[in-house]
């Protein structure tokens, strides 16, 4: 925006920015997650498309897990095999039975094989899951992003709208990958080893399931506490990508205002913000390996001992103590990776929140186009205008104008005036908070905004263009424009022999930042975008300020050519450009001050002519 209409309420700004409101994120930042049930609620939500997949996958991890469980069992009963046979050997009774011991070690090994096979079809589904969800996200975003309001942008960090987009989504992606596979796995084995457990020793089963609720407790107390610090972790993280992203695209201008230790001092908060957050929540979520560890070989030696005592008494076989042995440790394994998974469903949860803020942003309201459009005629009236980007500090105050169709019309005031607000709403990126405006006698607000949007151009001050060739650019403005239609508009912009001096020609490629072509070749192109559009009404920022003389004239031109047969807005920065000019309107303070012809403004000696004076000594009135 070339205007400051929003100064009020985009806060301070500490260090340039490349454009306003770039230093602010999109929501504020929470401490932590707000609704940790909800957002994981939410995410389970966007799970749901893929019932069947997950029932696939959880009937995959019961019989991955069941035959790994059920191998303990089996391989206890060759150890007993072998304990039998061995004292029947020292006792000069019996020997070892080779086939039956063979035959046990045949069912594990199978048990074993289909048991991986299991688990490999489950991750292989569980994977095209996770990715299916991440581009299911990311599509959401991308519609979101085409469907918010430019109140939204304004307020925007375009950093952290990136980090939501890569790094909050990909986390989700990855660890619902890893983590969903594991917690399957874990429950499973969980409830599959207590029922083995159980079908061996009751009394030994109690004595292991004591560690359970020890441990339950404390991976709680380790959750809530850490919950926080895992959200801040992704906070910090899109801060981060923010001032990296300002830093980079508005490098000339941090260089040209020597204001690079700001940068870095700003960029070494976040990143201390980053670090003690991160240090914090990883080193929360290692506690729990060790003491789980501990908690386990504390079953271990308790096990040892009442497993002892049992097969020294007669209650049990050797083989299923050696049994039992696998299962507590097939035990605390699922205990374990619950501990592990803690970190990143936490980290998921904050990263998913994220997303769904961002989803969750102003969209622009719309509803059915009421009238037919055809080509319009052009006329415009402005009835009463009232707006302010902060309902309560109007920036426009009962504005009211009548444009008659073919009409130029200059509107120039000084900065803050209203002038890029005006045209803003006139396209409807913003509605009103009182009055109307009307386009050949209908309201705008009955219009459809694609449909309204149809009928105008905008050539704006900073000429965007895309990372592609010249001719998708003009293109643009015509999607299904011919290669024919694409030149002749490029030729009345003035810019196709220069186009025909480069070596690809129309198929040159302008890179992301459009810097191997210069700010007025930019400019021509974006105004052979608006000829091809063919618009019933054009919105012009004077675009000549910033380029060489010969380029100028060549602008003007083109421009010219652009106006002819349409309704024209001219946003004058110079106001020697607009002096032929049908109305120009005079803003201040959001009001017409002064309407009237170059001529008539001047001689009136109000305040177009001070304006005017403003930029040359002696005013030409023609």
């Amino acid at each position: 925006m070339k205007d400051n209409e929003k100064s009020s309420q985009m806060g301070k700004v500490s260090i340039p920015m490349r454009g306003p409101g770039r230093h602010r994120s999109m929501m504020s930042p929470p401490q932590k997650a707000k609704n940790f049930k909800l957002t994981l609620k939410r995410l389970l939500m966007e799970m749901s498309s893929y019932k069947v997949s997950l029932v696939v996958v959880t009937l995959m991890a019961i019989a991955g897990t069941v035959f790994t469980i059920i191998g303990p069992k089996v391989l206890g009963m060759a150890t007993t095999t072998v304990f039998e046979g061995v004292t029947s050997i020292a006792t000069s009774k019996g020997s070892l039975n080779f086939a039956k011991i063979g035959y046990y070690l045949k069912i594990t090994a199978v048990l074993y094989a289909v048991s991986a096979l299991a688990m490999f079809l489950q991750g292989f589904i569980l994977s095209n899951i996770s990715q299916k969800i991440s581009q299911q996200l990311r599509s959401k975003v991308s519609q979101k992003i085409h469907s918010m309001s430019l109140g939204s942008f304004d307020k925007a960090s375009h950093g952290d709208i990136l980090s939501r987009i890569t790094n909050d989504i990909d986390t989700v992606s990855q660890n619902l990958n890893q983590g969903l596979m594991q917690i399957l796995v874990a429950a499973v084995t969980l409830v599959g080893v207590i029922i083995m457990m159980f079908t061996i020793s009751w009394i030994m089963s109690l004595v292991t399931l004591l560690i359970l609720p020890i441990a339950l407790i404390f991976i709680g107390k380790v959750v809530k506490f850490s919950q926080q610090y895992f959200s801040t972790q992704q906070e910090s993280l899109g801060k981060l990508n923010a001032i990296v992203e300002e830093s980079y695209s508005g490098h000339v201008v941090v260089k040209a205002f020597s204001v690079e230790e700001q940068f870095i001092t700003k960029f070494d908060e976040t990143n201390e913000q980053l670090y003690n957050s991160a240090w914090k929540s990883q080193f929360l979520s290692g506690l729990m390996m060790p003491i789980m560890q501990g908690l386990g070989d504390l079953g271990y030696v308790a096990i040892a001992l009442l497993g002892g005592i049992l097969v020294a008494s007669g209650q049990l076989p050797i083989g299923d103590i050696q049994a039992f042995i696998q299962y507590i440790r097939n035990f605390m394994h699922p205990i374990r990776t619950v501990a592990q998974v803690t970190n990143m469903v936490q980290s998921t949860v904050a990263a998913a929140e994220r997303v769904f803020e961002f989803l969750k942003e102003e969209e622009e309201l719309d509803s059915p186009s009421s009238c037919i459009l055809g080509r319009l005629e052009g006329e415009v009236e402005f009835d009463n205008v009232i707006f302010g980007y902060n309902p309560k500090i109007p920036v426009i105050q009962g504005f009211s104008a009548k444009i008659e169709p073919d009409m130029k019309v200059a509107i120039v005031g000084p900065t803050g005036a209203g002038k890029t607000t005006l045209v803003k709403l006139l396209l409807r990126f913003y509605d009103l908070q009182g009055g109307s405006i009307k386009v050949d006698g209908n309201d705008i607000t009955t219009f459809s905004r694609k449909d309204l949007r149809s009928h105008f151009a905008m050539v704006l001050q900073d000429a965007w263009l895309f990372s592609g060739t010249i001719r998708e650019n003009i293109r643009y403005g015509k999607l299904n424009a011919t290669d024919q239609e694409i030149e002749a508009a490029a030729k009345a912009a003035r810019v196709d022999h220069f186009i025909h001096t480069l070596p690809d020609g129309y198929d040159t490629l302008i890179n992301e930042e459009s810097t191997n072509i210069s700010q007025g070749q930019r400019q021509l192109i974006t105004i052979a975008r608006a000829l091809l559009a063919n618009p019933s009404i054009l919105i012009l920022d004077e675009a000549t300020s910033s380029v060489d003389t010969r380029t100028e004239v060549l602008i003007q031109e083109a421009m010219r050519t652009l106006m002819e047969g349409r309704t024209s807005f001219v946003i004058a920065h110079r106001l020697s450009t607009i002096r032929d000019a049908d109305l120009i309107l005079v803003l201040k303070e959001g009001n017409i001050v002064e309407q009237g012809t170059h001529s008539q403004l001047l001689q009136q000696g109000g305040f177009y002519h001070s304006l005017y004076t403003a930029q040359f000594e002696k005013p030409l009135v023609e």
